[in-house]
């Protein structure tokens, strides 16, 4: 099964389990025309982190009628932004957190590779990293 060229994961390192049900919206990076405005990201994708507390279709797969159709393939240079939304997790399991929402920006530097952002998070704390 083929899946998104840009996925992602989320681990809950104060409970040492996937994170499951956390939404992650894919945005891209706007630019706009010099003089006429404020760069701003754009929404591009959805999802929901499963109970492996992986996102693994956020985009369609490339290469595929439907990325071709939808011009989702990720482009060299092009800037994006994954932002998971932390606070309705922690809700959910009953705990306070301080970040509501965490944000990770990233460049595509190839297009032909996979680009996967993984993210632990605790109620008070988060870390990534370039995953593969």
């Amino acid at each position: 099964m083929s899946k998104s060229p840009i996925t992602c994961h989320v681990l809950d390192a104060s409970t040492g389990k996937p994170a499951e049900g956390v939404e992650i919206n894919l945005q891209f990076l706007q630019i706009s025309v010099v003089g006429a405005g404020v760069d701003s990201f754009e929404p591009l994708a959805k999802g929901v982190t499963n109970s492996d507390g992986r996102c693994l279709d956020l985009l369609p797969p490339r290469d595929s009628e439907e990325a071709a159709k939808e011009k989702t393939d990720p482009e060299m240079g092009q800037v994006y932004k994954v932002v998971f939304k932390t606070k309705q997790y922690f809700e959910r399991t009953n705990r306070k957190s301080f970040y509501p929402w965490v944000e990770i920006s990233f460049a595509i530097e190839n297009p032909n590779e996979h680009y996967h952002i993984p993210l632990l998070i605790s109620p008070y704390s988060f870390t990534t990293y370039r995953g593969s």
